[in-house]
């Protein structure tokens, strides 16, 4: 771990930076990871601290290094911003860093955990949502040989399985997995099937129980989509295609839905608009995971009444967390029910906690 402080001043702000472990090599269609780096934000203002979080993804080019420097560059500007509520901070934050949607993201999620605990309320609380409501999360099986995926499968008995594709061996892989377990499937192929390719395993997908393909083709191949939405036995969920509020209405008609990934839009304001205009344009909803701890996690476990589907196992797949408070009962999760996003960071590892175990 690495950190540092950046001065005093009406908000002060820290960071901190880990690589957490995986409990398996994490493999999806562009290449395999051992460890997932991620930028812990902490804000402090009027006595609260609130915590947000941004994990490393190689392919959009953001490294928790990059997030470092953009926050020292200007941390007098955050720093000294007039805080009244965090979505006007995030259209400031927006403009403050238009190339770095993830540290966006990550002070807006500390700045929506001190709104709510300035407020004495959960997040769920102040959208006025139902944490009772809200669906199981899915546990991630990542690439591998066919024995070590059904092995993964063995070790986390689940209800519902994301099971990454993108192989030559793809039919091969989901036959024996079906042959070990009657769990909902969902497909991911991380864009790594031509139409051709889709056209072809689609079927076979819908005989062996899967309930929808995420991300089947490039993400710009647009025109490949639009013949596949047409044809498509399975529902299509836009991940890659969508990431920036603008993309929401580009992906209708290509897709039957939208993956949001907090760190992606740059955090939970334009997080909430996205859903709400999917909405307005009959599109599912899902929000997504990018292996965050228990602290991007806890972002996400708050817009659960919101969505149809979830995909926020980070914590399930990494040796150790960075915080407590959220926890996962046989896919359904424990919303925390204290203030703000309701975790506590620890600075430490700690075990992730399932009822099961």
């Amino acid at each position: 771990m690495r950190g540092g402080v950046l001065s005093l001043s009406p908000m002060e702000v820290k960071y901190y930076s880990y690589k957490l472990a995986f409990r398996h090599p994490f493999t999806i269609s562009r290449g395999t990871k051992t460890h997932q780096p991620t930028c812990i934000v902490e804000l402090k203002h009027r006595g609260m601290t609130g915590y947000g979080e941004a994990p490393e993804i190689s392919y959009y080019h953001i490294p928790v290094d990059k997030m470092i420097y953009d926050l020292e560059s200007k941390r007098s500007f955050i720093e000294r911003f007039a805080f009244t509520d965090p979505e006007r901070y995030w259209h400031y934050l927006h403009h403050l860093f238009p190339d770095n949607p993830f540290l966006v993201c990550a002070l807006d999620m500390a700045a929506w955990d001190i709104t709510g605990k300035l407020r004495g309320l959960p997040l769920y609380n102040i959208w006025k949502l139902d944490p009772a409501k809200g669906p199981m999360t899915d546990y991630t099986i990542g690439i591998d040989t066919v024995d070590k995926m059904v092995s993964k499968i063995r070790e986390m008995p689940w209800p519902i399985y994301k099971v990454k594709l993108g192989t030559p061996d793809d039919i091969t892989i989901m036959n024996t997995l079906r042959e070990h377990t009657d769990a909902v499937f969902r497909v991911d192929a991380n864009a790594g099937w031509t139409l051709e390719q889709a056209l072809k395993i689609i079927p076979v997908l819908k005989d062996l129980g899967v309930e929808f393909v995420e991300q089947p083709l490039a993400k710009d191949d647009w025109d490949g989509m639009k013949v596949l939405y047409k044809e498509s036995s399975l529902p299509l969920i836009a991940d890659e295609s969508c990431v920036h509020e603008t993309d929401v209405e580009k992906c209708r008609g290509h897709f039957h839905g939208i993956n949001i990934k907090l760190t992606k839009c740059s955090g939970i304001t334009p997080a909430r608009r996205m859903i709400a205009t999917a909405r307005e344009v009959g599109m599912k909803v899902m929000v997504g995971s990018m292996n965050e701890s228990s602290i991007g996690s806890a972002a996400i476990a708050h817009l659960l009444p919101y969505l149809d589907y979830v995909d926020m196992d980070g914590p399930l797949l990494l040796q150790e967390d960075l915080a407590t408070g959220i926890s996962f009962d046989h896919g359904k999760v424990q919303i925390p029910r204290k203030p703000g996003l309701g975790v506590d960071y620890t600075g430490l590892y700690q075990k992730v906690y399932d009822r099961r175990v």
